[in-house]
């Protein structure tokens, strides 16, 4: 037990550091990691569907969210038109076309996780290039409101354990994740409205009432993109999505909340950013 403790810890340093680290220094560094994320998160999607019977087409698959992620970085950075995302509708139709040809059973299934599983996991992460790149913030590349939004996420996460694992005993989803309660729910959300009050602090572009209405949006859908990567796991009756995080699981594990919360933020910020 110690010795997991200690390695979830040494994993999650390490992991915040690089997530920190790379969105902080460069332009580059954010789209190297995020880019990486995107790839290894969408391959371990495709094996977890595999478990159940499903035949999805991995390099297409890969390939349609390479371009979804690197065309909106590049759009959000002003180096590219929107044309770039023509380049779609070539991948889309070769996945249609391919399956054809495979002779696999299901084959509207596999059409269906491929395209589903480049979505799910590459259009979040895509959008997080417009949390950086914005005529609103004060430098052509701002990554304050995106680390910002990663404390909440992360705030959300740390109160739901914490007083889940303390006073937990009203089921939240018991269907779905048996362990979530309400009380942890409740937990996640106050310390993310604390961990934004000093977030407004710091980032000031961004009032304190929007800070706050950012946490409440974040610690609602980061809880339901968490449920819903359960459900996946649940699917094909697996616990963790992958085991590149020692301690943690997947990468899809680390990142569940994200997927559904980030479109939501974005949505909001694009609302009250002038």
């Amino acid at each position: 037990m110690k010795n997991n403790f200690t390695v979830r810890v040494l994993t999650a340093i390490v992991f915040s550091v690089i997530l920190i680290g790379g969105t902080l220094w460069h332009p580059l560094s954010f789209f190297v990691v995020f880019f990486t994320v995107v790839v290894l998160g969408l391959l371990e999607f495709y094996k977890l569907v595999k478990v159940a019977s499903i035949e999805p087409q991995y390099i297409l698959g890969v390939l349609l969210g390479i371009v979804i992620f690197t065309g909106n970085f590049l759009f959000a950075n002003s180096l590219v038109d929107f044309k770039i995302f023509l380049a779609i509708i070539p991948i889309l139709t070769a996945i249609m076309i391919i399956e054809l040809y495979r002779e696999k059973e299901n084959p509207f299934s596999n059409i269906a996780f491929t395209i589903f599983g480049a979505s799910y996991v590459s259009i979040p992460f895509a959008i997080l290039s417009w949390f950086v790149f914005n005529p609103a913030f004060p430098e052509p590349y701002y990554p304050m409101v995106l680390l910002g939004f990663f404390f909440l996420i992360w705030a959300n996460d740390s109160g739901a354990y914490i007083v889940g694992s303390l006073v937990g005993k009203h089921k939240l989803f018991e269907r779905i994740s048996p362990k979530k309660t309400w009380e942890g729910f409740i937990g996640g959300g106050v310390l993310s409205l604390l961990v934004a009050w000093l977030i407004s602090i710091f980032v000031e572009e961004i009032s304190l009432v929007d800070w706050l209405v950012i946490a409440l949006i974040t610690f609602v859908f980061g809880t339901f993109g968490d449920l819903i990567e359960s459900l996946l796991k649940r699917m094909v009756k697996i616990k963790d999505s992958g085991h590149i995080l020692p301690g943690h699981g997947g990468i899809l594990d680390r990142f569940d909340s994200i997927i559904v919360a980030a479109p939501m933020v974005f949505i909001y910020l694009m609302i009250i950013l002038k």
